[in-house]
């Protein structure tokens, strides 16, 4: 028996979507009209023809009488059609928001990351939780935070689960007895699938027409229960039913405002049908139809394969079909292969999954196809390979991780299945789903966003292991900021990087294990110490060498030469492939990285091994500080056996020196030259200022120049040892090398890393023999670089300056001011105080940026990096000469 409250008789109910199965021709309500900063045509971020994107929504400040906590981490907004859009919140399963949408506007303001940079790659959002997506339009219904669906007879308005670091945090994740199952597209409309107290209850939402009036209907199938339960509705907000009577209104006075059913115990299906009338219809663009398929159209593309016949890896650039007859932007996050023909499959920033198939071969024949979209900010994607050797599709967005299916065989997904979304995710907009990889047992391991501007999550900056079936998961590493994770899928060994930033001083490379704390610390973390030990990296990368690093790629089972098996650290702003170098013959964990020279025209987030080929794709997207200037791409990296490799493959710190192992023998003359060699080294500082100087083992600020004594080439001629003088531990080492091979082809290149430990030299056991290795100190001649334009315009490149500074006045997507004007300028301060922006003031902000705060920057939680000890003298005069020729 069903106790039933409808503001409306309902004599049937229609699903989600209407019965019409041609898709709407209509534009997106509402989008920005302004310009795309894009070389190619798009449409608006949201699509009017599928029914349903994901969304952070902010409902807390509605008005009078409406709740002041509503708001939505982890929302799904279903087109009703007619211009009306229903919210529901993941985690709480109930329906957050509905609302009538203002004509030639999108149904929610567009300020989230995906929806903002759509366009115009180089907008980004403002941290913490103040500036987030809002509905437009009228509202209809709300709920505040508690639970849609209850157990037991007792209506409770508030949140049963456990609260985080920060009491008022909503974003807790999902309930302890409760979640989401699917989104089902079926032919008769958007199904939702949830399970409370293990019984599963479908429902459906629909905008229904009737003589001209357009209401809304919720029609739910509750399958046999053994426990009573009770179904919000929601509070309906406009019209003379406003406040209507509750069926149980001896649960208290709070509960007389809302739309509630209760549910008693049987063994039997029941039905709950609720609803309440909009009133006459003004819109009459029907629901989006969700069969049959929404994009039958397959787009082909090819490669401009490389013509580089001298190196031994060369870069072969896959065009993406950014023509399409969606006008849709195709960001690729991440790439996920499903077999070994060269069939795989993407996934876009902005929430669109692509199948990809024909990458194998010359890639003359890359063809595309949208398989589903609607999710979340999602930046990765994995294929699992199953028992029935069919692979399982898995995307992590802010929503959770979704495992997609296409049960039908229409080549597009129409299962979209909660994986995992017991972890929490709060509205911070910087707390992205940074990446997904795959474990040797099925496990996934994520990692997530750690930066907080407004609150404390409970799973904020850490890397997570959600268990092979989803019903569990741990943490494995906390304490990071933005990091970005690796999985050896053979051993199970976890990397990491982070981005600098407060309490970190450059970017560092991690082993993530243990539980550890890696030393990040946010805003709102009481500074007196740190919570817990932090775990070195395996090395430290200078910041303006690897300004913001990206995900690690293992190539097992890769046909690359002497990468095989290796791994690999992507670097985002200046679009780079490091080769990372372990030392197995220290007793602590540490390793060195080399540059592997590419032209990479866009900044890669993620790569994979192609089981087709053996070689290594990449892709990536734009939105963040980048020297590359390509949107998005799909690249293979691929290897030429016929040239010998000029790489280094091992490095190793040890107590007389640095020895380095090369894929191909050296030209002993030249490598036997010390004065061929630059070494470096300093140190760093956590503190809460962003970045650090650098810094001398004596305390003081700048870089400690080493002279090589001597250069030491091996019997077979494939290594050197370069003796150093007063060899000591520290935090950064740079070893630079300009040299050729035994074949008189350019070796030049550097390795960066992190001595914790100095090995001590055996020559014999190295292959050079019984060598005496000189130690005498020498005097090097350093050579001064005169300042020039030219050279401040390569270092506003080359450190990463032009990811926050503009140079033609822009501002947009900026965290810092343009140069353009900069100089001479006037400039307030956080005192209130002004100051005119000179020689002097320039180089202070340089050197200590945060000496003097400009206010209009002072609430930015991303700070400038200290470049005291990183920049000479010489080098800042030259940014100073180049600002300057932008002062009118």
């Amino acid at each position: 028996m069903i106790r039933r409250f409808c503001l409306l008789a309902l004599v049937f109910a229609l699903p989600l979507s209407a019965a019409d199965k041609k898709p709407s021709k209509s534009k997106a309500k509402g989008e920005d009209k302004k310009a795309s900063a894009l070389s190619y045509e798009v449409a608006d971020f949201v699509e009017n023809d599928f029914p349903f994107f994901s969304t952070v929504l902010d409902c807390r400040d509605l008005g009078e009488g409406f709740p002041k906590d509503n708001l939505t981490p982890r929302g799904i907004v279903f087109n009703l059609g007619h211009n009306l859009w229903a919210c529901f919140d993941v985690d709480l399963l109930r329906i957050a928001c509905i609302w009538q949408g203002e004509e030639g506007k999108a149904p929610i303001s567009l300020v989230a990351l995906a929806p903002r940079s759509y366009k115009d790659p180089g907008q980004k959002t403002k941290d913490g939780q103040d500036d987030l997506p809002k509905p437009i339009g009228k509202v209809w219904l709300v709920n505040g935070i508690y639970p849609g669906w209850q157990v037991g007879t007792e209506i409770k308005l508030t949140d049963p689960r456990e609260p985080g670091p920060s009491k008022d945090e909503v974003g807790r994740g999902a309930l302890k007895d409760a979640g989401l199952r699917a989104v089902r597209l079926t032919d008769g409309g958007v199904l939702l699938e949830y399970e409370v107290s293990g019984t599963l209850i479908k429902e459906t939402v629909a905008a229904v027409v009737d003589a001209g009036h357009v209401s809304i209907a919720r029609t739910l199938k509750v399958a046999p229960t053994k426990n009573p339960l009770v179904f919000i509705a929601g509070e309906i907000t406009q019209g003379e039913r406003k406040r209507p009577k509750l069926a149980v209104p001896e649960q208290g006075s709070d509960e007389g405002r809302l739309n509630v059913s209760k549910v008693e115990v049987s063994n039997k299906e029941q039905i709950v049908k609720m609803g309440f009338e909009i009133g006459v219809i003004q819109d009459k663009t029907k629901a989006p139809a969700t069969a049959p398929a929404h994009w039958p159209q397959v787009l082909a593309t090819k490669a401009a394969l490389s013509t580089d016949a001298g190196s031994a890896y060369v870069l072969d650039d896959v065009a993406l079909p950014t023509t399409n007859p969606w006008k849709r932007n195709i960001r690729l996050a991440d790439i996920a292969f499903l077999d070994d023909k060269g069939n795989a499959a993407a996934v876009t920033m902005d929430g669109d999954v692509w199948m990809i198939s024909g990458l194998i071969g010359n890639l003359e024949n890359v063809h595309w196809k949208r398989f589903t979209s609607g999710f979340h900010e999602p930046m990765s994607i994995v294929a699992r390979k199953e028992s029935s050797g069919a692979p399982s599709l898995f995307v992590n967005d802010r929503n959770g991780i979704w495992k997609v299916i296409d049960t039908k065989g229409t080549g597009e997904a129409d299962v979209h299945e909660m994986f995992c979304n017991l972890f929490s995710q709060t509205s911070e907009t910087r707390e992205f789903p940074n990446s997904m990889k795959l474990g040797p047992d099925g496990s996934l391991y994520i990692s997530k966003g750690g930066q907080q501007g407004t609150t404390l999550g409970k799973d904020n900056g850490k890397v997570l292991r959600i268990a092979p079936d989803g019903k569990s998961y741990k943490t494995v590493a906390w304490g990071l900021r933005q990091p970005f994770i690796g999985v050896n899928e053979k051993t199970g060994m976890v990397t990491a990087s982070d981005q600098q930033g407060n309490y970190v001083p450059s970017t560092p490379l991690h082993i993530i294990r243990d539980n550890q704390y890696y030393g990040f610390l946010t805003e709102q973390t009481p500074k007196e110490k740190y919570p817990a030990p932090i775990a070195d990296p395996l090395t430290w990368l200078p910041h303006p060498v690897n300004p913001s690093g990206a995900t690690q790629v293992w190539l097992n089972n890769a046909k690359m030469g002497s990468l095989n098996d290796g791994l690999l650290h992507l670097a985002y702003s200046r679009a780079d492939i490091f080769r990372v170098m372990f030392d197995a013959r220290q007793t602590k964990d540490q390793a060195s990285v080399c540059n592997i020279p590419l032209p990479i025209p866009f900044p890669p987030t993620n790569g994979k091994v192609n089981p087709a080929d053996g070689q290594l794709y990449l892709v990536g997207f734009q939105i963040w500080g980048t020297t590359a200037q390509r949107v998005s791409g799909l690249a293979r990296v691929r290897y030429n056996p016929v040239v010998k490799s000029m790489l280094p493959n091992d490095l190793a710190a040890m107590d007389k020196g640095i020895l380095v192992h090369f894929d191909s023998p050296v030209d002993k003359t030249q490598a036997s030259n010390p004065d061929n060699y630059s070494v470096e080294r300093w140190n760093y500082k956590r503190t809460f200022d962003y970045g650090s100087a650098h810094y001398k083992l004596d305390g003081t600020t700048g870089q400690e120049m080493l002279t090589a004594s001597a250069a030491y080439v091996s019997q077979d001629g494939l290594s050197v040892f370069v003796s150093v003088p007063d060899m000591k531990k520290c935090d950064q080492m740079h070893l630079g090398w300009n040299i050729k091979s035994a074949e008189g082809k350019d070796m030049q290149n550097n390795a960066y890393f992190t001595p914790w430990n100095l090995a001590a030299l055996d020559p014999v056991k190295e292959g050079f023999g019984n060598i005496n290795v000189n130690m005498t100190p020498r005097i090097a001649i350093v050579k001064v670089v005169k300042p020039s334009v030219e050279e401040g315009q390569r270092l506003y490149q080359f450190i990463g300056c032009m990811g926050c500074h503009s140079v033609d006045g822009s501002v947009a997507g900026r965290l810092g001011p343009s140069w353009k004007g900069l100089f001479g300028s006037t400039r307030e301060l956080s005192d209130n105080t002004k100051i005119v922006a000179d020689e002097a003031y320039i180089r202070e902000s340089i050197i200590d940026p945060s000496k003097k705060k400009a206010k209009a920057y002072l609430k930015l939680e991303t700070g400038m990096p200290i470049y005291a000890g990183i920049l000479s003298d010489s080098q800042i005069e030259s940014i100073i000469l180049y600002m300057k020729t932008l002062a009118k």
